[in-house]
């Protein structure tokens, strides 16, 4: 968190990563942690999108209902689509397993809902954004220390983007696959509906994402706009 006292934002997630992710936005953040189902057993199982969402908001309904106020609530929920089957994140080892050994080799949807919940509104702001990942063919020993390192646990699908197992295209967000789409968010905090409500200004993430990845991103200057502040190097 910034050193500024007062947060812009409110994180509800435990995620270290999303923590990492969100200070490339240049805004002090507060992060709490909520406790939901994030069950997969929907109706919305149909639309992965919609069901993405509906689990963000649920977080954020969760987190307002707490009494957390004073700065709008960020939540994210991230689900895995493979041939239409939604994982999300493993019960078990022998969970994991079977997940990483149904996406070797294999293209598959990374979705993130985000919801957002500005004070002394009961209405929640959501978003959804998929991107086509490639899972590396793996064998069963690069499996099996993938599953080692232990940060198969809390991620949906079983593994973390970051761990160089799996790749998307430079006009996909890869920062979705992490946990938050940074520049979807950015632009809805900047020029969305929920910008009313921010206290600060956003500043672009691209330069960091790029500079941490060692590539250029094709997507995000487009999302941000050219006029956007850059964070500070």
């Amino acid at each position: 968190m910034s050193a500024q006292s007062e947060p812009a934002v409110v994180l509800a997630s435990a995620s270290p990563r999303r923590r990492r992710l969100l200070a490339w936005l240049g805004l002090p953040f507060s992060v709490t942690a909520v406790d939901t189902p994030e069950s997969l057993d929907s109706a919305l199982a149909d639309v992965p999108a919609a069901l993405a969402a509906h689990l963000a908001e649920e977080k954020a309904a969760a987190a307002y209902a707490e009494g957390i106020a004073g700065a709008p609530i960020l939540t994210f929920d991230t689900i895995v689509v493979l041939d239409g089957a939604l994982l999300g994140k493993p019960t078990d080892d022998e969970d994991a397993w079977r997940m990483l050994r149904a996406l070797s080799g294999r293209s598959h949807q990374v979705v993130t809902g985000v919801a957002i919940a500005c004070p002394g509104d009961d209405r929640l702001r959501t978003l959804a954004v998929t991107t086509n990942v490639r899972m590396k063919e793996l064998s069963d020993a690069q499996i099996g220390a993938w599953m080692a390192l232990g940060e198969y646990r809390g991620c949906a699908g079983a593994y973390n983007i970051e761990g160089q197992i799996a790749e998307v295209d430079l006009d996909e967000c890869y920062q979705n696959v992490a946990g938050i789409p940074l520049c979807h968010l950015f632009a809805e905090l900047k020029r969305g509906a929920a910008a009313s409500c921010l206290a600060g200004s956003p500043v672009s993430p691209v330069l960091a994402c790029d500079e941490a990845l060692g590539r250029v991103c094709k997507l995000g200057p487009g999302l941000v706009g050219a006029t956007s502040s850059s964070p500070p190097r």
